[in-house]
This record gives C-alpha cells, sequence and structure tokens, in this order.
C-alpha cells in the first residue's frame, strides 16, 4: 500500500499558529500588531534555502553575517512604538525588509535604512515580492538615522547600540519614540524612550539579543 506524505501547512496556517504560539499566548496583546504579523508573508522575508523554517520561533541567517529577527521580537518592537496609522517611521538595520514589511502593514509611512548594499537591494526585491513597493529603502549608517526624512513619529532599531543613539533620538518628533536594544554584544536591554522636554525618557525595557549596530555611533 502505498503511503501518503504528510502535507505541509500552508503559510496563512503557519503565520496564524505563530500568532496564537508565539506572540498572544506571551505578552504580545496589540491587536493591530497581531494583526499585521498575520498579514506579512515572513516567507518571502527568508533565503529561500530556509523558507520551510519561515515560522520558527527563532532569528535566521540572511546572509552577511545578519539575521531577520524573532516573530516574538520583531512584535515586541511594533507593540513598543504605539502606531496607530499615519505615522512617519525610520526602520534601522532594514536586513531583509521583513520589519519594515510589518510596519507599514501598521498603516505608517516608513524609510528603512541599511549598511549593506547587497541587503539593501535584496530588500527591494522582497519588499516589491510581498506588495510593500511604498517602503523607501535606502543605504546607510543606519546610527546616524536619516535627516533628510526627520523628523520622525517613531524609530525602531533592529541592531543593539552600546549607548543610547543621540544622532537617532534628535531626529525624533516632540514626544517620538525610540525603540532600541541597548548593551554589550550578546547581552542588552530593548529600551523604549520618549523624546522629552526634559530629554530622552526611558519608558520600560527588557532583555534581548540582537546583532551589534555597526556605524558611528554604533559598535
Amino acid at each position: 500500500m502505498r503511503v501518503r506524505s504528510p502535507v505541509s501547512p500552508e503559510p496563512g496556517e503557519l503565520r496564524s499558529r505563530m500568532v496564537e504560539q508565539q506572540l498572544r499566548c506571551r505578552d504580545v496583546v496589540d491587536e493591530r500588531v497581531l494583526a499585521a504579523m498575520e498579514r506579512v508573508p515572513r516567507e518571502l522575508f527568508v533565503p529561500k534555502r530556509l523558507q520551510g523554517r519561515a515560522y520558527d520561533d527563532a532569528a535566521l541567517p540572511i546572509g552577511e553575517g545578519q539575521t531577520i529577527s524573532q516573530p516574538y521580537m520583531v512584535a515586541r518592537i511594533a507593540e513598543a512604538l504605539d502606531l496607530t496609522g499615519g505615522e512617519r517611521v525610520l526602520d534601522v538595520g532594514t536586513g531583509s525588509g521583513y520589519q519594515a514589511a510589518v510596519l507599514a502593514e501598521l498603516g505608517s509611512y516608513v524609510d528603512t535604512i541599511e549598511r549593506i548594499p547587497v541587503l539593501a537591494e535584496q530588500a527591494r526585491a522582497n519588499l516589491d515580492a510581498a506588495g510593500y513597493e511604498r517602503v523607501r529603502v535606502h543605504v546607510g549608517d543606519g546610527s546616524q538615522g536619516f535627516p533628510a526624512r526627520a523628523p520622525f513619529t517613531a524609530i525602531a532599531v533592529a541592531a543593539a547600540a552600546p549607548e543610547l543613539p543621540r544622532t537617532l533620538y534628535e531626529q525624533l518628533e516632540p514626544r517620538g519614540r525610540l525603540v532600541v536594544p541597548v548593551g554589550r554584544r550578546g547581552v542588552q536591554q530593548l529600551q523604549v524612550i520618549i523624546h522629552s522636554p526634559e530629554g530622552p525618557a526611558v519608558l520600560r525595557s527588557v532583555p534581548c539579543r540582537f546583532v551589534p549596530l555597526l556605524g558611528e555611533e554604533g559598535f
């Protein structure tokens, strides 16, 4: 008797499982963020050889020593930005473009900056393939932000800085939010920093682990 091979779940089913098992059952509660994570086709933002692992609860390599962040951390960053729609957002450390796509799903106008040209070009292709042509991808030192488009309502950083990147902070609107991992290599805190009249105000932080932010105000 011929034995049938098991049928692999469809990407949409895998996304739903990811949202329920990796995000909702932890501490991600913003329904807009959960819905955005369920809409973005993560499999289009990982190398083809890893597409079968696209919805793993893990960061995955994308080449050039960089990774696509764990879905949970992408959701935590998006939730910490507290977006409601229509904001101008800077995404630092484009990588594969996945975080930028999630931010665009939240109704934001997204500029994203990547220091490695080959990754920036691949991110453009990934975003186009997934239907996010309006996300603007730039090549440059992300630790210096993108002054041509500043000020921003929110800035998301997907790499760890040794301390608060002052240039990024200064590119925020009043009451704007900067979400950035801060600490030494391998051990950091994901900080939510508010641009206040008195200076940077750290709203909260949680332990995390990101690749280092390279550049003038990075490692």
